[in-house]
């Protein structure tokens, strides 16, 4: 068993759209490698910098994630007539080497929220004027339907 505790660079593109790791950021690693009967278990913490936007009001947000990670990466692969299941999901030791960013991508990303907010209970934007709502409680706009102004005069309302 070896412990790897290291700092490593993002590799781009490490998030999605709205939110994802800090770009030009290190990714804090703290690692056990395992040997096992069938290759290798990697097991851990991976703790990363996010920053992204809410996806109501489209503020910043920033904070920091820790996401567990534990991946074995098989030995030999199945020779031709052997079937393994889930044959994709399956990580492999090539040339006596693992490749670790799929398994962190696939650990942080997945650790991210869908619809990031910068609190639970965020109002958005207007969809009329574009206005925070959380700064005007109560901000609302009179729409008047145009099929129904020929009615309006019927209630003795002005508009």
């Amino acid at each position: 068993m070896r412990t790897f505790h290291e700092h490593v660079p993002v590799p781009t593109d490490f998030g999605t759209p709205l939110i994802g790791v800090k770009p030009e950021s290190d990714l804090d690693l703290d690692l056990r490698f395992e040997a096992v009967h069938e290759g290798i278990l990697v097991s851990g913490t991976v703790f990363a910098e996010v920053a992204g936007e809410c996806s109501r009001c489209l503020d910043p947000l920033a904070y920091d994630l820790d996401v567990d990670v534990q991946e074995l990466f098989l030995y030999e692969q199945p020779s031709g007539g052997e079937a393994v299941e889930d044959e994709e999901q399956q990580r492999w030791v090539e040339h006596d080497s693992i490749d670790l960013e799929p398994v962190l991508r696939d650990a942080v990303v997945t650790a991210l929220p869908f619809q990031p907010v910068c609190r639970e209970d965020c109002q958005g934007l207007c969809s009329e004027c574009g206005i925070h709502l959380a700064d005007e409680p109560g901000h609302h706009h009179e729409i008047l339907d145009p099929r129904w102004a020929a009615l309006q005069g019927l209630t003795g309302e002005e508009n």
